[in-house]
Formats: C-alpha cells, structure tokens, sequence
C-alpha cells in the first residue's frame, strides 16, 4: 500500500542534528521555546540541546524511549489520548514509529522510540519534541545500573579479576549475581581466623585421622581451624627443605568469598556465597581416604562418625593433588557428590608437566584448572594437557611479587600469629576463581546442574590472550560472559543464521523461516539480537514476529500506513530471557496490503 512520496522520510532537520552530535561536547544544552519561531528553525536551534541530552544515555549508544514533559495546561499534560496523538503525529513528521507507553508519577509521558534508531534519527526526534512550544523538556529514559565496584582497600591489586588482558571481567557479573544462597566447601589445610573472611565462614570439619598429620593432637573433629603446617627440613621426605606454615585454606576462601564492600581487604569472586572450610591438609600433607570422606560429607553424603552437614556445599575447591591416575576409590567419591548436584573444580597441578599424571586433575566430573600469568599466558609451572577444562589467573610472582594472586592469609611462621594479606601463585590460586564463577552462576541460576556449569564456563571463555602449549582447556574463563549467558544476559556474541531465501506473497499468508539453536546453556539472552534482510518495495505492509521453541510471538515490526520506505535491514533487540536458548526459532512475516512484493534474503539469531 502506497502512499505519497513526501512522506516518505525524513526532514531537513536531520541534517542540522547530525552535525550537532558531533561536536555535542562543546555545545551549551540551551533552546529557544518561543512559539512564533518555525517547526524547522527550531529543530535547528534545538539540535544542540537535544544532542547533548540524547548522549546522556551513554556515548555512540541510541536511546530506547524518551520522556517528555509538557507544560501546565496543555492539552497532553493531562489526557493519555491527546499524548499519544502527539507521539504519533511526532513519528510521522519524522519517519519513526513512535508510541505513548504510560504516564509517570510526575506527569510526564513516557514515549518508545521503535526498534534500533541510530543516534541521527533519535536526536530528530528529539528536535521535534523540543520544537514544541507545550513541550517542557524532552530527555533520554537511560538505564542505569548497580554499581558494583567495590571499596575495598586492596581491590586495586588485585588484576586477576578486573585487568582487560587477562582478569577473569569479575565486575561485570556482579550487577547480576554474587553468590548469595550457594555454600562453597573448601577442601583444604582449614581456616585461620581473619575478619575478611569471618562473616562468610559457615560451618566445616577436620576430617584429618592421623595425629602426626592433624598437628593439632587429636584426630577428626568439628574444629576445621587451621593450626598450621609447618615442617623442618627431611620431615616430609628425604632432601625436602624445611617449610613454614601456609595457610593455605585460608588464602584460597578469600579468593572465593572474602567479606566485600566493607572498607578493607580485598573482594572475593562470590562474595555473597559462605565458606565451609574443610580440613584434610596438614603436615606433610593429607591422605586419599580423608579427602574421600571430605568429599563426600561436603556434598551431603553420609560418612560414618561424623555428624550430618548442616551446610551442604553445592561447590567445593580442590586445590590440592598428587602424582598418578585418578583412582577408582576418589573417582567414585566424585561422581557421587556430582550426582548429589556438587560441582567440583580442581587444580591441575604445578609441574609444568601434562594433568594426565596428577591426580585429582585428570579424574572426571570435575574441573580441572590450569593458571595462567598476568599476560595471560600459560603459567611457567601450571600442567597443561587434552584434560584441562578452563584456565584462571594463578599468576607469576617470579616477574613481580604484585604479578601474583593476593588473598587473605596470615604472618604466622609456624603457628597463628596477626591476620595479613599475601601474594601467592600456583594452580591452587586459579582453582578458587573457577569454584567462584561456579557460586556466581549457582546463585544466578539455581536450577544449573554441575554439568550445565562446567559447559557454560568452558563455552563463555576468551582465547588466552598469551601462549599455551599443550592444552589450557577452553580458554580463559569470563565470569561476565558467562553469568550473562546462564540468567538471559547479554549472551556471549554466538550467531546462529537461517539458510536460504524465502518469497513473501503479496498481501497474503504468513511464511516462516526456521533457525535451530543448540549447544547453548540456559534461556535465551534479554538482549537476544534478530538481524533481518528482507528485500520489499514497501515495507510499511509488513507485519514481523519472531516465535519462540515454545510458540511464544514477539513483534518486532507492525504494519504501518505511514513506513512507505523499501526495504527492512535492521537487527531487533527481545527480551527471550523466559526462553530456552535451545529449540527452533521462527521468523514469521506477512504482507498484510496489495500492490508490493518482497523476499526474505537472509535472518540471523546473535545470542
């Protein structure tokens, strides 16, 4: 259906806008209301206002809806209908399909812009409203977001989270999940008391038996605290030097749920998750059958003798290991605590040398992490190899102490001494950032079984920025990327694109055209992105909807008597996150009035 070719877009004033635009950092945000002035002068006087004010929402980002306020006693400061008249006679002046949403609690009136407008044609229709002389004020609906960064003191140091080259983009997930509901058991030498962390620690356990290794003088208990591991000089072995306690533990917790947000310290990964340390480390180390019965009370299984987890941890760290195969005994401790819904990330060990010969590192059902330096390569010491699933930063100190991985420790030689903050690097380091992410995506989507985890970690990973030889696993973990991709975020970029053109008959029946998504984890992005190609001699007759697996219809694109331009190649923006990402997608378009005909070139998904 055609109309007269005056209509067909846009005026004069887009040009004036435009210019303004881009110089809008010099330009004074001042307008002339005066009601003798023309409609076309005072776009043009208006188009620095109105481009200053559109690059409020966000520099080279094109807003969304407008909220316009107009003047006491005219006739759309009061009536919802004389409004959205004025929306629709502003969107035809300017080519925009424009629509009254609602009224605020102020009166003004919140007006939606369509689909996609670059920062020209918004400005427009800025310029349009601010040209109005019952108009008060017109400005961007931005969105705004909580803001996350931390206060904490030592935040600054601490790379591995935030650093663009090789952070794990920390930060980014944080607007959307911290961990908040998910236990996170840390398998280890225990924990000494440190009031970054003490908020944050729930009940554990010693699930040491030998006295010689406990150091504590008894054998397993409820005290999971960590008396030290200290050890002279061929105590641990002929021609082992002598060792001064590590606290090792409580380095790892920190990294994963160190109190954040109170003005000291640094944050942790999940730092709205708890901590259950769990001892089974101690001089000289700690044997298979204690770390078999840690796994398994952690996860919520039964062992004989000890009390029933009140905490049950739906994570649990392993920064620990040893040389050989993964037995049958810890390999069926493993799958029963995965079974039970426990995701379990483990280190791939420090021998430079391939996981297949360190154990738990190359058992199955777990994760298995190598580290990776400040560059983001392949840490000197970290084991490499097909069975490595994700790299984390476990850093470098030996180009720089502050190039290593700082959590909560304390200055204790042998024995508990005052609480302080350490530099330490190892695969033990890079282990705590993967149970992190796992606590965020838990808490972010808690229906995610351990499997769904581990693939949504390896599949929202970044190339390593440096070398790896050998396998590093997926690549380097992006907890933004992936918490995004688990709770219908912004996704991780992947496109999925239909195949084939497709006639759409004139003034007829509705055609689809089909993408099947698969791989994916979760529901679908609220940003979800549909690109479409469709060549139409007017397009204005077309009516648009993207179908869900479940049947579901969002419009994208209705008919308009007043779109008389050819063509549709725009990407929509649909909120799918109520969606499966998995299933098959449909476009669905319809000419819905004579004379035109068209062809659906191409459509694509970007998740």
């Amino acid at each position: 259906m055609r109309t007269s070719p005056s209509t067909r877009r846009k005026l004069i004033s887009v040009a004036a806008v435009s210019a303004a635009l881009l110089t809008a950092a010099t330009v004074s945000a001042s307008a002339s209301d005066s009601p003798s002035a023309g409609v076309a002068q005072k776009a043009a006087s208006a188009a620095s206002a109105a481009a200053t004010e559109v690059t409020e929402a966000a520099p080279g980002v094109t807003a969304e809806r407008l909220i316009v306020g107009y003047k006491s006693g005219a006739g759309e400061a009061g009536s919802d209908r004389a409004a959205a008249a004025d929306a629709v006679a502003k969107g035809k002046r300017t080519g925009e399909e424009l629509d009254f949403r609602r009224r605020l609690g102020t009166g003004a009136a919140l007006v939606g812009l369509g689909s996609d407008l670059t920062r020209a044609e918004v400005a427009d229709v800025v310029a349009e409203y601010r040209a109005d002389p019952q108009v008060a004020y017109v400005v961007p609906d931005r969105l705004n977001r909580a803001q996350a960064d931390p206060n904490d003191t030592e935040y600054a140091k601490q790379w591995d989270l935030f650093e663009s080259t090789a952070g794990m983009n920390v930060p980014g997930a944080w607007t959307t999940a911290t961990g908040a509901g998910v236990t996170v058991a840390v398998i280890d030498t225990g924990y000494v008391a440190h009031t970054d962390l003490a908020a944050n620690i729930v009940g554990g356990y010693d699930f040491i038996s030998d006295t010689a290794v406990s150091v504590d003088g008894d054998g397993r208990d409820g005290n999971p605290a960590d008396p030290g591991d200290w050890y002279a000089a061929g105590e641990c072995g002929t021609g082992v030097p002598a060792s001064n306690s590590s606290w090792h533990g409580t380095h790892v917790a920190g990294t994963i749920a160190a109190v954040t947000h109170n003005g000291k310290g640094i944050a942790g990964i999940a730092y709205g998750a708890k901590i259950s340390p769990v001892r089974v480390l101690g001089k000289c180390g700690g044997y298979d059958s204690d770390i078999i019965d840690a796994i398994t009370w952690a996860s919520g299984g039964t062992v004989s003798g000890v009390p029933a987890n009140a905490d049950v941890a739906k994570v649990i760290n392993m920064s620990l290991g040893g040389d050989g195969a993964c037995t049958t005994a810890t390999q069926s401790a493993i799958n029963a605590a995965v079974n039970r819904g426990t995701v379990i990330a483990v280190a791939a060990g420090n021998d430079n040398d391939n996981v297949a010969n360190h154990s738990p590192g190359n058992c199955n059902n777990v994760i298995s992490v190598a580290a990776t330096s400040r560059t983001g390569a392949k840490a000197s010491y970290s084991n490499y190899g097909s069975l490595v699933d994700i790299s984390a930063p476990g850093g470098q100190t030996g180009t720089g102490a502050a190039n290593g991985i700082l959590s909560t420790l304390n200055s204790g030689t042998k024995t508990p001494s005052s609480e302080n903050y350490a530099y330490y690097q190892g695969t033990s380091m890079a282990t705590p950032h993967i149970a992190g992410l796992a606590a965020l995506l838990k808490s972010a989507n808690p229906a995610l079984t351990p499997a769904q985890i581990e693939s949504a970690v390896k599949t929202n990973a970044r190339a390593l920025p440096g070398a790896c030889s050998g396998g590093c696993g997926a690549g380097l973990a992006d907890a933004a990327r992936t918490v995004a991709a688990v709770s219908g975020g912004t996704g991780t970029g992947t496109t999925f694109s239909s195949t084939g053109s497709l006639a759409v008959p004139d003034n007829g029946s509705a055609v689809e055209s089909s993408i099947t998504v698969s791989g994916r984890t979760g529901n679908a992005p609220s940003a979800l992105k549909v690109a479409v190609d469709i060549t139409h001699t007017y397009r204005g007759d077309l009516v648009i909807d993207l179908v869900a697996p479940d049947g579901s219809a969002y419009r994208l694109k209705a008919a308009s008597s007043s779109d008389s331009a050819d063509n549709v190649n725009t990407t929509y923006t649909v909120d799918a996150s109520s969606e499966s990402a998995n299933g098959t997608w449909k476009l669905r378009i319809q000419d819905t009035a004579a004379q035109d005909t068209g062809t659906l070139n191409s459509w694509k998904l970007t998740f």
